[in-house]
């Protein structure tokens, strides 16, 4: 069974950056598509980036285009989530999650496997 699990959230200026990490482990994460959500308070969850196996195809959502960067290590069973320029709009609990082989499922904000999340927050 794949879990998953978020690190690198915190507290960061606006404009500052920070790099989230989602580390895989029970399955090879070659395997998976993974995509990173967010949910900010009162809001809904929503899709911020998803980057497919084998090919390394990604997807950006339009609040992020230009400022975060997915990119996946397999060796090291992890994908990660660069953000620069951040704002206070970006604060909210980061969730990665997995399907199998491309980004699919998350064009409709289902995917197969979650992690727990790791908060970003983004004030001065």
């Amino acid at each position: 069974q794949l879990q998953l699990v978020e690190s690198g959230g915190g507290l960061v200026q606006p404009g500052g950056s920070l790099r989230l990490s989602c580390a895989a482990s029970g399955s090879p994460l070659n395997n998976y598509a993974i995509g990173w959500f967010r949910q900010a308070p009162g809001k809904e969850r929503e899709g911020v980036s998803c980057i497919s196996s084998g090919s390394g195809s990604t997807t950006y959502e339009d609040p992020v285009m230009g400022r975060f960067t997915i990119s996946r290590d397999d060796a090291k069973n992890t994908v990660y989530l660069q953000m620069k320029s951040l704002k206070p709009e970006d604060t909210a609990v980061y969730y990665c999650a997995a399907e199998r082989a491309v980004c699919v499922s998350y064009f409709g904000g289902g995917m197969d496997h979650w992690g727990k999340g790791t908060l970003v927050t983004v004030s001065s």
